[in-house]
């Protein structure tokens, strides 16, 4: 499966009519939600039921094509499943618990409820929003694609305008010449980071490079009258600031896993739970601008793509141990070199990087572990990519024109 995306090029009258449709998928996903925390034994049948129930007491509802309404109600069960299997799984901290939306950004048709025109540049939605005729502004080619491989056709709302994305079934994989290569990764703040060759790749910082702008941008919000139309600009140029920054991070680590990937025939990294480093109130703030997950995410992707192995192993002592005779060696993050008594000095992350491809080729560790991010542009969509479409995904495009 992939996601193609599009921007979305309308009038005001179809934004709008874009908006309505949102705030109804919300309407009908916060009702699943609410239905289920106050009866027992809800499934996914029930929530059917509900949404045809609303369809016949609302006339906003009833005009929202049926398919979006199901995808809505998949929406909201996907979030109940995950929450029952977190409980299930014991996962330590917080199961998920389902929560209603507040802002969502995002209204997904299923096989209906659209139309693609014969040059496969406009797409038309049928039902009774009014959102009508769509130009598709992309480099992508749908006229590749079959009308039947098309999945999903979701409306996505940013700062920046509206976007339009297919989720299409096809098998996308690339066969690659061997290259002979392995290579372990240690990433880290300093670098973004280091392989067991002593090779290095710059962290671009590039939520430290725009901080300076995002404050001028939140110091021009807190300045206007709230509920005014200056205050709405504001926070849309605030909103861009934001994306820019997040767009850059995801390109940055696309184009560094694609080409990790495509060197080497195995690459070893470390199994991080970023959501537990990024306690540390002092580091916090430079581990999310790294952008760590997002690329240990395309790395497995790749992997998977191109046909090469990507093994995520522990990270326990690996920056500790010496790589060349195994001894324990204590050090403090300000210690940037390991020096050995054994007579080996190397920078720390190289000689942990070392660490990380000897475990990765000693044990199998576990290869491809490729999940979205829930928190990807736009929302939660009812599918998943490269599983059924009764799981849950984040809404992502897979790649990018510019690779």
């Amino acid at each position: 499966m992939i996601v193609l995306e599009f921007k979305a090029k309308g009038k005001t009258t179809q934004y709008a009519a874009i908006d309505e449709a949102i705030k109804t998928a919300q309407f009908i996903r916060n009702k699943c939600i609410r239905h289920w925390m106050e009866h027992q034994g809800v499934g996914q049948k029930d929530l059917y039921r509900l949404s045809t129930a609303l369809r016949a007491e609302f006339f906003f509802v009833k005009t929202l094509n049926s398919s979006a309404c199901q995808a809505s109600v998949e929406r909201a069960y996907s979030s109940i499943a995950r929450f029952y299997n977190n409980c299930k799984k014991a996962v330590p901290g917080k199961k998920g618990y389902p929560r209603f939306k507040k802002n969502c950004r995002s209204v997904e048709y299923k096989t209906s409820g659209w139309k693609l025109s014969q040059t496969r540049k406009q797409v038309t939605f049928n039902d009774k929003k009014g959102i009508g005729r769509l130009k598709l502004k992309g480099t992508w080619d749908l006229n590749y694609y079959q009308l039947e491989q098309i999945k999903r056709v979701r409306i996505v709302r940013r700062a920046d305008g509206y976007y339009v994305q297919f989720l299409i079934k096809t098998d996308k994989t690339e066969t690659l010449e061997p290259t002979g290569n392995t290579v372990g990764l240690d990433v880290g703040l300093k670098e973004f980071y280091t392989d067991s060759k002593g090779e290095t790749q710059v962290n671009p910082r590039f939520y430290r490079v725009g901080e300076k702008r995002m404050k001028f941008h939140q110091r021009r919000v807190s300045r206007k009258n709230k509920g005014s139309a200056n205050r709405k600009k504001a926070i849309n140029k605030l909103s861009r600031t934001h994306l820019k920054i997040s767009r850059q991070r995801q390109e940055h680590a696309k184009r560094v896993a694609r080409y990790v990937i495509q060197s080497n025939d195995l690459v070893a990294y470390e199994d991080l739970r970023i959501k537990n480093l990024v306690k540390n109130n002092c580091l916090a703030k430079s581990i999310n601008d790294a952008g760590w997950y997002q690329f240990r995410r395309w790395l497995e992707y790749f992997g998977i793509k191109f046909g090469r192995i990507s093994v995520a192993v522990n990270p326990a002592y690996t920056s500790q141990k010496c790589s060349s005779c195994g001894t324990l060696v204590k050090k403090s993050l300000s210690t940037r070199t390991h020096v050995c008594r054994c007579g080996e000095v190397l920078d720390r992350d190289q000689n942990a990087a070392i660490n990380i491809l000897k475990e990765a080729l000693s044990t199998t560790g576990h290869v491809g572990t490729w999940v979205l991010d829930p928190n990807a542009s736009g929302d939660l969509a009812s599918t998943v990519l490269g599983a059924s479409l009764k799981s849950q995904a984040g809404s992502r495009n897979e790649e990018s024109h510019v690779l």
